[in-house]
């Protein structure tokens, strides 16, 4: 079967661009908004943290870039050109995603690594130097995946997405099951895709000090809106309104009880 031909970017400096982009969901109770009026725009090889309380909206935020989840209102951009508008295969070719809960398929991780080449019709990938991106030993290639640890299983559903070369890479909390050390490689190898191949990212974090090693630019979402949004420097330096000075305040609390316990 004949492989849709691929979709170039359209002339346009805004990997992402979101145009009071909104997400409702219907229930027994009625509409609720998960996503409100979120505009705001993301420029090639810049890397972008979401951070917020839980239940915030920031996975949804995430979703809405490959359209894992549609918007209900306003628009979502990539690359100049509004994400119902690519075909489907080519957009999650383009923007990769790596979820907190990966999914292993069936077979062995070198089975899982080849799927995107397949999928894609791309020439295979190489399994050893894509696991020793991610910080493991190739010798597992030959292990069923379901047998990996949590660990495991988060780095080498990021090393899988990353065998399709993807220009944007979306990572919804891609190193919580990681330790500190394991955390470093992975972003790290990511910070070195951005500086060599202009990588764009939109990482979502509950960890602060993640998102100020990562991020280039910060976006605070709180109750389904983006209530501060600038450099991370910037952001955590100096946050302009009170719901960020609040939410840092709280987070800071947060980590010093942590530390007394």
């Amino acid at each position: 079967m004949p492989h849709a031909p691929a979709v170039k970017p359209e002339p346009s400096p805004w990997a992402i661009e979101f145009r009071d982009a909104g997400r409702v969901l219907t229930s027994e109770d009625g509409p609720k908004s998960i996503l409100t009026e979120v505009s705001g725009r993301l420029a090639r090889g810049r890397v972008l943290t979401l951070i917020g309380p839980s239940g915030a909206g920031k996975s949804t935020l995430l979703s809405l870039c490959n359209l894992l989840q549609t918007p209900d209102v306003g628009e979502v951009f990539v690359w100049g050109r509004e994400v119902r508008s690519w075909p489907l295969a080519e957009l999650r070719r383009r923007v990769g995603l790596v979820m907190q809960q990966p999914v292993m398929l069936p077979g062995t991780v070198a089975d899982n690594l080849a799927v995107p080449s397949r999928l894609h019709g791309r020439p295979q990938a190489d399994g050893h130097r894509l696991l020793q991106q991610v910080g493991l030993d190739p010798s597992i290639l030959q292990r069923p995946a379901e047998e990996l640890s949590g660990g495991q299983k988060q780095r080498v559903a990021l090393a899988r997405t990353l065998a399709n070369e993807p220009d944007i890479l979306l990572v919804d909390e891609g190193t919580s099951a990681l330790d500190r050390e394991s955390a470093g490689v992975i972003e790290r190898h990511v910070r070195c895709l951005v500086t060599s191949r202009c990588l764009t990212v939109v990482w979502v974090t509950h960890d602060l000090e993640q998102a100020r090693r990562v991020g280039d630019e910060t976006w605070l979402i709180d109750n389904g809106r983006v209530v501060e949004q600038g450099t991370t420097e910037a952001f955590f330096e100096a946050p302009q309104t009170e719901a960020a000075k609040r939410f840092l305040r709280t987070a800071e609390r947060g980590q010093a009880g942590a530390g007394r316990r």
